[in-house]
């Protein structure tokens, strides 16, 4: 792709939101179809089970693991010169942020991600808890909670100034990650086999993987190009969704690739959605699940802006470069949500059991 020519064509903020918009369609049709959500794989894990959503999920990180390892090898990426990596990281933000964030997606049923894919499906509850998630993000990012999330980010930061990068801490060379990343694939499609997913659904989910590396590839390609300084940077919903909420209501707003990437996804997942028939609109059960939903999606909006980064930001796409404050994040999600499953759900059934 000739990154310059488009950048001449039609500037450099317009290319940063095309690139975004790339990015999200592909992230939107392939989540869409896969049905790629953390919540569901938390839940089923945290009930003894490595069932398809825990597959699902498990092709889904190891190929972005690999697309973008594999980039980097390639020259078409630089991990150091993300932008996840090249500021400060808290550990204690990914600690706490990732707790909540996970308990946030249980009582929501659904990540920041998923909830934008199904809002584009129809489902009129994730459409509510997705501008509750991006309302509290934002206020967690400039307004009243931010002095909040700045106080719990300062307990515990990374040292030098900058994230740490597991794979140059462990001393390993430059192929681990990408060896790592196709032994992790391998274990996914293991479990596939064992638990049957077609092929299409494997296509999906892997392309999930992909997405996030599309996203790193193009930012850093345009980062080599701009006369500005660029982000590098790709998937993520906390930050984006903020910023896409005040790009529509602000004067004067500013086209960057988190502005490109929110329509993208819902664009790419209401395709997906239309092509497959399965736009529906649906709502909320019951006040009670509306309370929980909304509740959830306000903790996901300050966890996730905590935490420095969703299941997808921290999740995969800080993943995918062994961002240090990432993967803790993510494992904090896991420890979250499965708690939450265990006190919340799997109590409230064992309740109507007896």
């Amino acid at each position: 792709m000739d990154i310059l020519g488009i950048v001449e064509w039609v500037g450099e903020a317009r290319a940063a939101a095309l690139f975004g918009l790339v990015t999200g369609i592909i992230f939107g049709v392939a989540a869409q179809r896969s049905s790629f959500c953390l919540r569901a794989a938390t839940v089923e894990f945290a009930r003894g089970q490595i069932g398809t959503r825990v597959s699902v999920w498990l092709l889904t990180f190891s190929t972005a693991v690999v697309w973008v390892q594999g980039a980097q090898m390639l020259g078409l990426m630089q991990t150091d010169e993300a932008r996840m990596m090249a500021v400060t990281g808290s550990w204690s933000g990914a600690i706490i942020g990732g707790l909540v964030f996970g308990a946030g997606m249980v009582l929501a049923r659904g990540c920041s991600g998923r909830l934008l894919v199904l809002a584009a499906t129809g489902n009129l509850r994730s459409v509510v808890s997705g501008l509750i998630f991006a309302v509290v993000a934002q206020m967690s990012l400039h307004g009243w909670l931010s002095p909040l999330r700045d106080k719990l980010a300062a307990l515990w930061i990374t040292e030098g100034g900058r994230n740490l990068n597991l794979l140059e801490a462990a001393h390993l060379p430059d192929f681990a990650g990408l060896l790592m990343g196709i032994c992790t694939a391998a274990l996914a499609l293991w479990f596939s086999y064992k638990n049957k997913i077609g092929a299409r659904t494997l296509f999906f989910a892997s392309g999930v993987g992909f997405a996030v590396a599309v996203g790193w590839v193009l930012t850093f390609g345009l980062a080599q190009v701009s006369f500005e300084p660029v982000q590098i940077e790709s998937a993520t919903f906390t930050g984006p969704s903020a910023n896409t909420l005040m790009f529509f209501l602000v004067d004067n707003p500013v086209l960057e690739f988190d502005i490109g990437l929110v329509p993208g996804v819902f664009i790419g997942a209401f395709l997906a959605a239309a092509f497959g028939r399965e736009l529906k609109f649906q709502g909320f059960q019951d006040a009670d699940n509306m309370k929980r939903a909304m509740l959830g999606a306000a903790l996901m909006g300050f966890g996730g802006m905590l935490a420095g980064g969703c299941a997808i930001g921290a999740g995969v796409t800080g993943g995918s470069i062994f961002a240090g404050t990432a993967w803790l994040a993510l494992f904090c999600m896991w420890i979250g949500a499965m708690i939450t499953d265990f006190l919340v759900d799997q109590t409230a059934m064992r309740r109507a059991a007896a």
